[in-house]
Order: C-alpha cells, then sequence, then structure tokens
C-alpha cells in the first residue's frame, strides 16, 4: 500500500512540474514574439532616421542664413528707432 501511495504521489509531482514546464515553454514563446515585435520596429525608427544627418545639416544651413537675414533686420529696426527718437 505504501509503494502505491508513493508512485502515485511521485507521479502527481511529476505532473505538476511538467505543468509548471509547459507554463513556462508558453510564457517564453509569448517573450519570444514580442521581442521580435520590438526588434522589428527598432530597425524601422532605424530606417525611417537614417535620412535625418543631412536633413539637418540642410536645415542648420537655412536656419544660419534666416538668422543672417534677422540679425540684419534687427539692425535696420535700431538705427530707425533712433531716428525717430524712440531709443
Amino acid at each position: 500500500m505504501l509503494l502505491i501511495l508513493t508512485l502515485i504521489t511521485t507521479g502527481l509531482v511529476v505532473l505538476a512540474l511538467a505543468g509548471y514546464l509547459i507554463a513556462i515553454a508558453w510564457a517564453l514563446v509569448d517573450t519570444k514574439r514580442s521581442v521580435a515585435a520590438i526588434a522589428d520596429g527598432l530597425e524601422a525608427v532605424r530606417d525611417h532616421t537614417a535620412p535625418l544627418p543631412e536633413k539637418l545639416t540642410t536645415i542648420n544651413g537655412a536656419l544660419g542664413a534666416l538668422l543672417g537675414g534677422l540679425e540684419a533686420a534687427d539692425r535696420h529696426l535700431d538705427r530707425a528707432g533712433v531716428v525717430f527718437g524712440l531709443r
């Protein structure tokens, strides 16, 4: 009788462990899918931002030209203010 109870208990422990291992394996498969989706998203971000440095160089040049124009306008307005006695 003791042998049968031992075998039944051992079988239940093995079944419980197998269930937990199956659950862990399933969670790892889901995690793999999530990580793959994140990696795909990061690759898409990399591809979309690849031309950014050359565009920023162009924008920086245009802003430099705009700065020169705004500084000239500021000087003209400053002189006009002196002429009209506003300064």
